[in-house]
């Protein structure tokens, strides 16, 4: 058989089981999230997921770019890493990566027939438990040693939480998902820090005071030390560009010798706190900060890793889709910001790099989310917003949205497919406006894609 039409049929497959991600609302309940069944699978599998060390990263908004840190440090360390994140951007096999490459379409093929006769043994496995346990089967029988786990939702039930993880990691909290981990930070707080594990160490980003209070007191719970950003390690942006930015990070410790850089106007060229990232905006600082944390806890936990190692694979962190610049004049930028505090991190992104430059935003957004928060924070900065669909059961319908949009006295039109959405903003922005899509990851993914369906088709593809 063809490998690409088994490989959809292996989606097929996959996408066949309950997948929660695709339905309106759920409540996120022992009942539906119950992880006996994911170690059940796991048990008849050979637990492959103790076959490595694992660092384990939840969060709300950031857990992606921390766990893409993470990976590329590893990576330049030396480890063969493998990372397992969701969702996907435009191919599934996005969520399983090693050595920065996705699965092969041939392998995900493999690996669901192995898979298929002990899920057949299972009542009630879901879409992402079963994509769980083939990341961790992948990961062994590929003998990574070291392997970077993104958390799907939450935390305490969610399907990766099986594994024994040498380092815990909980990114910025803040309200999204509230239907199903709660509607205040410290429930929210409670569901992520599920993820502690008893004695092992626990690397927290700096946290509103609310959620603080409740990862603090679980970890001491658990008896596992808790490494804060903002108190244990420091942070701050240096300089900025297009291309890059610089940060200093440092430990609490060397604080001393942070005050006599800063005190000498000494040049970064000697201070080896500096680190260059191409990840853009000030949110991307906090996630280099709570990496590297993770890193220096991780190497007390007997990873093998040094500074040069954290500094070379910061330097070459590839996360696409979150403040992605496609295009840099006029801008084009795709971002995944889908709830208030991630469309405030995209605000302060777009006044930070362009200045009072006008902004067209093509946006799309899932029925379940805080949508009228998320145009608090962006409209303000926006002269006009094309509202449009991705492909998915969760859609916002495009006349909702533009109501909403009139509401808040700005500008809007409903346009569809992606496609035209992106031929309409890109006529409207002309040489003078940036245009800006998001709304969702799905929202970016298509138009993503669009935009490079759209360079080749205009023989501009290597166009920047």
């Amino acid at each position: 058989m063809d490998i690409e039409i088994a490989y959809q049929e292996a989606l097929d497959y996959l996408y066949s089981f309950i997948d929660y991600s695709l339905t309106r609302q759920f409540r996120y309940s022992p009942e539906k999230f119950d992880l006996s069944r994911m170690k059940e699978l796991l048990d008849r599998l050979g637990n492959p997921e103790r076959a490595y060390p694992i660092i384990h990263i939840a969060g709300t908004k950031g857990k992606g770019s921390v766990s893409a840190f993470c990976a590329s440090a590893l990576r330049a360390a030396g480890y063969r890493t493998g990372l397992y994140t969701s969702p996907h951007l435009e191919d599934y096999t996005e969520r399983i990566q090693i050595n920065g490459e996705n699965i092969p379409h041939a392998e995900l093929v493999d690996l669901i027939g192995i898979l298929k006769p002990q899920v057949d043994q299972i009542q009630g496995l879901t879409t992402f438990e079963i994509t769980t346990a083939l990341a961790y089967l992948y990961f062994a029988r590929q003998n990574v040693n070291a392997a970077v786990i993104e958390v799907g939702l939450g935390g305490r039930l969610d399907a990766t939480n099986v594994a024994e993880s040498q380092v815990s990691v909980i990114t910025a909290l803040s309200y999204d998902h509230m239907n199903v981990l709660g509607d205040t930070l410290a429930k929210i707080a409670g569901e992520k820090a599920g993820i502690i594990k008893p004695g092992k160490p626990v690397v927290s980003a700096p946290q509103k005071e609310e959620a603080r209070k409740v990862i603090e007191e679980t970890a001491a719970e658990r008896g596992s030390r808790l490494i804060q950003v903002g108190k244990d390690y420091l942070f701050a942006p240096w300089s900025h560009s297009l291309d890059e930015q610089t940060i200093l990070i440092w430990s609490a410790q060397d604080q001393p010798m942070i005050d006599q850089f800063l005190e000498n106007n000494a040049t970064l060229g000697c201070n080896p706190y500096c680190m260059s990232i191409p990840l853009l905006g000030y949110h991307q600082v906090e996630n280099a900060a709570t990496a590297y944390a993770a890193l220096q806890t991780a190497r007390e936990a007997g990873f093998q890793i040094t500074e040069e190692h954290i500094r070379g694979g910061f330097s070459k962190v590839v996360w696409p889709g979150r403040f992605e610049l496609l295009r840099k004049t006029p801008p084009m930028i795709i971002d995944s910001a889908h709830n208030p505090d991630s469309a405030l991190k995209l605000r302060l992104a777009l006044d930070d790099y362009l200045p009072g430059m006008p902004v067209i935003m093509i946006f799309g957004a899932s029925e379940d989310k805080d949508v009228r928060g998320i145009f608090t924070e962006l409209l303000p900065r926006v002269q006009k917003v094309i509202a449009t669909q991705s492909v998915h059961p969760r859609a916002m319908e495009t006349e909702k949205i533009v109501s909403m949009v009139h509401q808040f006295g700005c500008p809007a039109q409903s346009v569809i497919p992606l496609e035209a959405a992106l031929e309409r903003a890109l006529e409207l922005a002309g040489n003078e406006a940036a245009v800006i899509a998001t709304g969702s990851i799905f929202i970016a993914a298509g138009v993503r894609h669009a935009w490079f369906e759209k360079r080749v088709r205009e023989g501009s593809i290597y166009e920047r």
